[in-house]
């Protein structure tokens, strides 16, 4: 490997395992809310830095997604591009209370924009009512302030009564910096980074899945009572109700999460909140059981739930509700639509239960164990280099344009999730990236988690460089 360049940033990257372990946990939220087209796109827009939120000259844009990660002065937080409000066929006090109370209710600040060149209307002061009564921290913002000549119109804001109004010009950037510096004050305070499997402390399961496939049921099951809402209505529950559970002679920290539907357009009002409330608890998770309806074809839903938990780098386990239910045949078919369907998810432990009943519930102790033991594994750099030094030498990359990339070193960069770095003399096709992560699981197990491999590139001594 002596022949080949690795630069401080690599050497850096080798060095992070001493690190792993502390989680920064869930940053807060900042929730922009405010009339239709006073420029709520446009600020996010310039708070992330980079065009992300839609923006049209047309009041409604904004629908799809809307949560952004964001940081000002090294402070993360999460920022959600709501809609504007409309009145809508139940008047407008209604249509107004229920998207602010939704927003405030998910946010920890709210931004609330108003156009400074209006002035403030009766839609703005009907805000302005329920912001108060909801009690979290508002900053002011008084947009289109395009230059020194504006800011008195800014400054007659004042007259809402919610504090110092904050001239900025969302399109040119202008008092941006002084507006984010308000935000950061407003904010609670940060918490200390938080440590996985803290000792003597309850490991933390969300429970997920599509709406009305059992997970109250399940929750309520596992507690032995009646602690989460159970209701025939799919999308009950809104809120992640944490639950203090013993099972298998231990007590875990069990959080019912909102049913996640289809696509967040889909999601209006409620079911779009839950669904950031469902990422949130899933932050807050090491472990999630995603319950899926053994009953059913695997839905579009089921997929993407379970791909957002490998996405969030959380160990997995599935659970099939409903298994009494089954007949032969159906169990068959299942099994199939698992192998064909699953395929990004495979090494996840299932589990067959009746939250119902209760039938099989304590087999998710050893699931859960499992992949909480595969998401913790760490494989020492000599046998892992060891490993790959077998790898390369009976199965190499298929040689492309005359040539053939290696992999020269590997390390493993952290746990919680298992994360690799291989640094490699050329680009590996992703065929083999997935043969890779294939034989790693054959080789050392990492059974219930997801996988992050990447790349570091290095070229020959003397080659590509000036």
């Amino acid at each position: 490997m002596s022949e080949y360049e690795i630069e401080t940033v690599d050497m850096e990257t080798v060095d992070v395992g001493a690190e792993v372990g502390a989680d920064e946990g869930p940053a807060p939220v900042v929730a922009v809310v405010g009339r239709p087209n006073v420029g709520k796109s446009t600020l996010v827009n310039r708070i992330l830095g980079r065009r992300e939120a839609v923006v049209e000259d047309v009041p409604g844009v904004t629908r799809d997604r809307v949560a952004y990660d964001a940081t000002w002065s090294g402070r993360r937080f999460t920022v959600v591009d709501t809609g504007g409000w409309l009145p809508d066929s139940s008047g407008l006090a209604a249509a107004i209370a229920e998207q602010a109370r939704l927003a405030v209710d998910l946010a920890d600040v709210v931004m609330f924009v108003v156009d400074a060149t209006v002035g403030a209307t009766d839609v703005d002061e009907a805000v302005v009512e329920i912001l108060r009564r909801a009690g979290k921290p508002v900053v002011l913002v008084a947009n289109k302030v395009d230059d020194a000549g504006t800011e008195a119109d800014a400054a007659l804001l004042w007259s809402l009564g919610i504090g110092e109004p904050h001239p900025v010009s969302a399109l040119h950037g202008r008092g941006s910096g002084d507006l984010l510096d308000a935000v950061l004050e407003a904010l609670p305070e940060e918490p200390p980074a938080e440590t996985f499997a803290e000792a003597g402390g309850p490991r933390r399961v969300a429970l997920l899945g599509r709406p009305n496939v059992g997970k109250s049921s399940l929750l309520n099951k596992l507690a032995g009572e009646n602690r989460a809402v159970v209701d025939a209505v799919a999308g009950t529950t809104r809120d992640p109700v944490d639950e203090l559970i013993e099972l298998g002679g231990r007590e875990w920290r069990f959080i019912d999460t909102a049913g996640i539907r289809r696509r967040h357009r889909e999601n209006q009002g409620a079911d779009f909140y839950a669904t950031l409330r469902t990422q949130s608890a899933l932050e807050r998770a090491e472990v999630a059981v995603v319950l899926v309806d053994a009953g059913e074809p695997l839905a579009e839903q089921d997929l993407r739930i379970i791909s957002m938990v490998v996405e969030s780098g959380r160990a997995l386990v599935i659970a099939y509700n409903k298994w009494d239910l089954l007949d032969e045949e159906r169990r068959h078919y299942l099994e199939r639509e698992i192998d064909r369907q699953l395929h990004n998810a495979r090494w996840a432990p299932r589990v067959n239960i009746s939250a119902k009943t209760g039938r099989h519930v304590e087999k998710l102790v050893p699931g859960i164990d499992a992949a909480l033991e595969g998401w913790g594994t760490r494989v020492p750099t000599s046998k892992l280099n060891q490993f790959f030094a077998d790898l390369v030498n009976s199965h190499p990359h298929p040689v492309r344009g005359g040539k053939q990339p290696k992999v020269l070193f590997a390390t493993q960069a952290g746990v919680r999730p298992p994360r690799f770095v291989l640094f490699t003399s050329g680009f590996l096709e992703e065929g083999y990236r997935r043969f890779i992560e294939r034989r790693l699981r054959e080789e050392f197990g990492f059974e219930g988690t997801p996988l992050d491999v990447t790349m570091k590139i290095r070229e020959k001594r003397g080659k590509g460089r000036k």
